[in-house]
């Protein structure tokens, strides 16, 4: 597997994990302490705690995993171009 190919596999497993918060937080009566969850919440906490510092809800709306997304995709996109042009060039 190729660096970039890596690179690739660890965002979108990310992309995954943030899918994975956003539908956890419309399931009612979900446990919090089950370790699935946690691990879900710890693992995205750190990207999602900085954008809705910044970002209040809105209408009662988080907002922040679809930012981060974006930002991701974003930063993704600046990654996998910067790898490219280091290992091809």
């Amino acid at each position: 597997m190729s660096l970039v190919a890596l690179v690739n596999l660890l965002f979108q497993a990310f992309y995954i994990l943030l899918l994975l918060r956003v539908i956890l937080g419309w399931v009612p009566g979900i446990d919090d302490r089950h370790p699935a969850v946690q691990f879900v919440q710890r693992v995205t906490a750190p990207v999602l705690a900085p954008i809705r510092r910044v970002l209040p809800p809105a209408g009662g709306l988080d907002l922040s995993p679809m930012v981060a997304i974006l930002l991701l995709i974003l930063t993704q996109r600046i990654v996998v171009d910067l790898l490219v042009r280091m290992l091809y060039y």
